[in-house]
């Protein structure tokens, strides 16, 4: 076997090796579990807290512009979002590891409220390995699902339409 496909075997067990000693974190947080603080400045001013959206239902969207899955499933997430907005339901999208340009670009096209979360801090108290990752909390601040990967709309009905008050008080 020639020397650079040796290497080249090498490198590869290396850079996995690697990855698997850097994303090792505690296992998935367990459904109905509460959800983590989470205060970030909004892209476009202000500040959201979670807590604050108590009531609702929010999809907690943690993306990353370089991320081709994320911005794959930003459509889908936004005419969700759109469609069930008057129910008691918010998405809120935390832009990590992208830079703010990048991330203003993008937002662009985005309805629903978008995060910074530009030093990546709040990856630790969710859990979050990889992107996307995306959190379904209920009316009460606990997490009833989590979906590691693009989500679709089947599962995001699913997961959100049996939480939905059948009217929502604050709309």
């Amino acid at each position: 076997m020639p020397n650079w496909v040796k290497l080249t075997v090498l490198a590869i067990a290396v850079v996995l090796g690697a990855e698997l000693l850097l994303h090792r974190r505690a296992p998935p947080m367990a459904a109905a579990a509460p959800s983590p603080a989470l205060v970030l400045p909004r892209l476009d001013g202000g500040t959201v807290d979670l807590s604050a959206l108590r009531g609702k239902v929010v999809a907690v969207n943690f993306w990353a512009t370089w991320c081709g899955p994320c911005r794959a499933e930003i459509p889908e997430l936004a005419r969700f979002w759109s469609e069930h907005r008057d129910r008691c339901f918010e998405v809120l999208g935390v832009a990590e590891e992208s830079a703010r340009a990048d991330v203003q670009r993008f937002a662009a096209a985005i309805p629903y409220p978008i995060l910074l979360d530009e030093r990546a801090q709040e990856l630790g108290p969710w859990n979050v390995s990889s992107y996307p990752h995306t959190f379904v909390v209920d009316a009460e601040g606990k997490i009833r699902r989590v979906f590691q990967g693009a989500v679709d709309r089947s599962d995001l009905e699913q997961a959100v339409l049996p939480l939905l008050p059948s009217a929502c008080p604050r709309s």
